[in-house]
């Protein structure tokens, strides 16, 4: 194990400005708002989207059903917990009564800023314009508790997720380092 470091933009949205654009909920796919009983459905699509991705690195909890599941009690259990931005996108396959989680995102209120958290689509599920549906439900539950700016973190080598985020309006405010253990460095 050797510690590396992780390049990450902040990248910033104001609330206070327009809002992105409403994006249609692709037939079979329902946006769900955050409730307590949810919270293994989120961990699932937060394992499904990081598992095998580069921030399973930079954040190892990712990497495990159970690392997950820990994750969204502690983000949820939280004082600064934001349940309106906090939301779950669910597939139904045709013919199917079991909704799958796919997608999610999970907001906290941090020194008078929206903090996304998290914003995951599994793999087999990204170009369906999931991830803007999430930011876009996740900006307004912010907007509706008070809140003026946003905020996220992004490592910058994932270059799919930077382009989505300017794409909807986030600006690059800043370059911060993540350490993290990795083997076989």
């Amino acid at each position: 194990m050797g510690l590396t470091y992780f390049k990450r933009f902040r990248m910033e949205f104001d609330l206070t400005g327009p809002m992105m654009d409403e994006v249609v909920t692709p037939s079979g796919y329902e946006l769900v708002p955050f409730s307590d009983d949810l919270l293994r459905d989120h961990a699932t699509a937060k394992y499904r989207s990081f598992r095998e991705e580069l921030d399973a690195n930079v954040f190892p909890c990712l990497a495990r059903r159970d690392g997950c599941l820990s994750l969204m009690r502690e983000i949820t259990g939280r004082i600064s917990f934001v349940p309106e931005a906090t939301w779950l996108v669910h597939y139904r396959p045709a013919r199917s009564t079991r909704a799958e989680p796919v997608g999610t995102i999970q907001g906290l209120q941090l020194e008078g800023w929206g903090a996304i958290q998290n914003v995951g689509v599994s793999p087999e599920h990204r170009g369906r314009g999931l991830g803007s549906i999430l930011l876009a439900h996740a900006a307004k539950g912010f907007r509706a508790a008070g809140l003026t700016q946003m905020h996220l973190e992004v490592t910058t080598d994932n270059t799919a997720a930077v382009r989505l985020y300017e794409r909807l309006g986030f600006r690059r405010t800043q370059v911060v380092y993540k350490a993290a253990e990795v083997a076989g460095v």
